[in-house]
């Protein structure tokens, strides 16, 4: 019987006896579990690295340790997004602005909206940071809920100026969040680009009865959670495109893209839950508390 090796080298007759052979029970296991890596990777708009996709798969039912997941993720070729993450500073305004800082970098909140974090996508070096269209460029800013991570509040626009962008942004959110007839205790940081100083900004927020606060000039650290979501948002969907096709193309993804990281993106901040769970949650935790007599 020839040996199916013959110094070191595999022989024809081995390879076909190893093609014959059925493959055994970890080969079949790793095929069916890289494959629900590759979906619910997928699903994930492809941006879950190790930590993020075995809390994904826990999830989804399977039994599966975070090197197994390591392991098999690496054998598909399948990584996750990586976000730059040098210093970002804000261009000041011009404007006199003579709005406290109340938040003073302590991002956290004992509920939701509580405070809330805005900013256009960041700036770096004094020019805002922008989508590229076909015909030019466009502008999305979000406002997000510090406690739940919840984005409460988004626009897009071909203008930076306000009525065009943060003040489209803050109505959604005052909208959404049913405190377009006044929230009391709210706080709503931003930094000091001016158009969150604009009189028409102002007004809104005190109509709503929101308190301002505002960071220090020029300094990414004092609304670094809004520039993290901004960072995130560019690296886990404006990035896969060169140029996105046009202004609704954006739009009509960023809906998505919103809808996704609300509902079912894990945030290792939250405990790998979602924005939506973290708030049921709570309110179940309100509902449930007893009474004071």
């Amino acid at each position: 019987m020839l040996s199916a090796t013959e110094r070191g080298f595999i022989t024809s007759g081995g390879y076909r006896a190893a093609k014959r052979r059925p493959a055994s029970a970890r080969a079949l296991q790793d095929e069916l579990l890289i494959e629900e890596l590759e979906r619910i990777h997928a699903e994930n708009y492809g941006v879950y690295g190790v930590r993020k996709m075995h809390h994904a798969m826990v999830r989804a039912g399977w039994k599966i340790g975070r090197d197994q997941v390591g392991r098999l993720m690496k054998a598909a070729g399948l990584e996750g997004v990586r976000r730059d993450r040098k210093p970002i500073t804000t261009k000041p305004t011009g404007e006199p602005d003579t709005r406290p800082d109340v938040v003073e970098r302590q991002f956290t909140a004992n509920g939701p909206n509580q405070l809330w974090v805005a900013d256009i996508p960041p700036q770096a070096g004094g020019a805002p940071t922008y989508v590229r269209i076909l015909t030019g460029l466009c502008y999305v800013a979000f406002i997000t809920d510090v406690y739940s991570r919840r984005i409460v509040g988004w626009a897009v626009s071909t203008s930076l100026h306000t009525a065009g962008l943060p003040l489209l942004a803050l109505e959604h959110a005052l909208v959404s969040t049913g405190a377009t007839r006044g929230r009391q205790g709210l706080i709503h940081h931003s930094d000091r680009g001016s158009q969150y100083v604009s009189l028409a900004y102002c007004d809104a927020l005190i109509t709503a009865g929101v308190t301002a606060s505002v960071g220090t000039v020029g300094d990414s650290y004092d609304n670094a959670l809004a520039e993290t979501v901004n960072g995130l948002y560019k690296a886990e969907l404006i990035h896969s495109k060169r140029f996105w096709e046009s202004v609704e193309a954006v739009e009509l993804a960023t809906m998505g893209w919103e809808h996704w990281w609300n509902t079912r993106r894990l945030h290792e901040a939250l405990g790998y839950r979602t924005p939506a769970k973290a708030k049921a949650a709570y309110t179940h935790h309100q509902n449930s508390a007893p009474v004071a007599s």
